[in-house]
């Protein structure tokens, strides 16, 4: 301001840079899906989400029916869970939450079902997002990939948070699907810790444990057999036109989860990219 002293100017912008302006209202209109960023708090669109077609998802019939039932009658306006996906890796666990998404839309236009994507490390920060969300007309899935904490983490409260609802409660449009290697999300030798070193041991490893029990689905991933693995890769080259001699897919397929030392999808697509490429088949 004119006359006004150069060091009242400097301090007024100090506290400027404090105490920002608040953040805008995010469009969410933008997209159909979204990822949570902090400092500052905003919802990044994204244009195409990196998912694949259900139909190609082998293997896992019982959790994808039920995630889709469940998600359906989210969209609808019915009751529905929070759903928490546990078990081996690269059975397709994120892959199927972005895939019923997508699958869900297409029965459900309207209302609008949104994707928001959280990381781990951003969960405190989820009651500003939920405050975003709770007036929007649209319906949210809250996607917290490959969940779990270590034993002096404190991210859980947080969500435990989210679960219970606080004294607002979880907004009636708002829904929380998390991926875990770990059914409890805790790995076992910091419950056993909390057995061994707490004062009262048993309200300790309950209070981590009882995390897991307030998602209404528990969706169990296990590791595939020989018939699924390559039932996977049968799926991959239908759906992209790529023609092999029946035994010589078998062969490379079994001699590639050999090398690999273990058979699950995420093995499956990875032979079938190399495949693909030596093939000259685009994907």
């Amino acid at each position: 301001m004119p006359g006004q002293p150069d060091h009242l100017l400097r301090i007024a912008e100090a506290l400027e840079r404090l105490a920002p302006p608040p953040a805008p209202v995010p469009d969410l209109g933008a997209a159909q899906a979204f990822v949570w960023h902090v400092a500052p708090d905003r919802l990044q669109p994204v244009a195409q989400v990196n998912r694949v077609s259900l139909d190609l998802l082998r293997g896992i019939g019982r959790a994808r029916d039920t995630l889709v039932a469940n998600t359906l009658q989210f969209a609808r306006g019915h009751g529905a869970n929070n759903a928490l996906l546990w078990g081996a890796r690269g059975m397709g666990k994120s892959s199927l939450v972005k895939s019923v998404h997508a699958h869900v839309l297409e029965q459900e236009p309207q209302p609008a079902l949104k994707l928001v994507e959280i990381q781990r490390e951003d969960l405190p920060s989820i009651g500003r997002l939920m405050a975003h969300l709770r007036m929007a007309e649209a319906r949210f899935i809250l996607f917290c990939d490959d969940l779990s904490f270590s034993h002096d983490d404190q991210h859980y409260k947080s969500l435990k948070a989210v679960l219970d609802g606080g004294v607002e409660g979880r907004p009636e449009n708002v829904l929380l699907y998390a991926t875990s290697n770990r059914r409890h999300l805790m790995p076992r030798d910091m419950i056993e810790n909390e057995r061994s070193s707490a004062i009262s041991p048993s309200e300790a490893v309950e209070e981590k444990v009882s995390l897991s029990d307030r998602f209404g689905l528990w969706l169990g991933f296990h590791p595939c057999d020989q018939d699924e693995y390559l039932a996977m890769i049968d799926g991959y080259c239908t759906a992209y036109g790529l023609e092999i001699a029946p035994e010589r897919l078998r062969a490379e397929a079994i001699e590639w989860q050999a090398t690999r030392g273990s058979r699950s999808g995420r093995v499956a697509w990875q032979f079938f990219t190399d495949l693909a490429g030596r093939e000259g088949v685009r994907i």
